[in-house]
């Protein structure tokens, strides 16, 4: 009986590419990880609503992290406006 061998490959490890804590922590991450998958990169958010005091993280795959990284750092030099415009033509792509 032949079973199914999982795949022991790390090609899909999660690796954090977005730490957020405070007040608005669940909200900032929330964002990142919309404008992530706006722009085709699956994205997994980690956090406990339960202990705010914990930190929110956004989680990708490992081979999406350098690009994941790289929209992050534009959005943030952009600021909220240049986000939003960022996220909208990712959107574009993707629909």
């Amino acid at each position: 009986m032949d079973e199914e061998q999982p795949d022991l490959s790390h090609d899909m490890d999660l690796v954090t590419v977005f730490q957020s804590a405070g007040t608005n922590s669940e909200m900032e991450a929330v964002q990142v990880k919309s404008l992530l998958e706006a722009n085709g990169i699956e994205a997994v958010l980690v956090g406990d609503g339960i202990l705010p005091n914990l930190p929110d993280e956004i989680r990708v795959p490992k081979e999406d992290a350098p690009r994941a990284e790289q929209l992050i750092r534009d959005a943030l030099a952009a600021g909220p406006e240049g986000a939003a415009e960022a996220e909208a033509e990712g959107e574009g792509r993707v629909g």
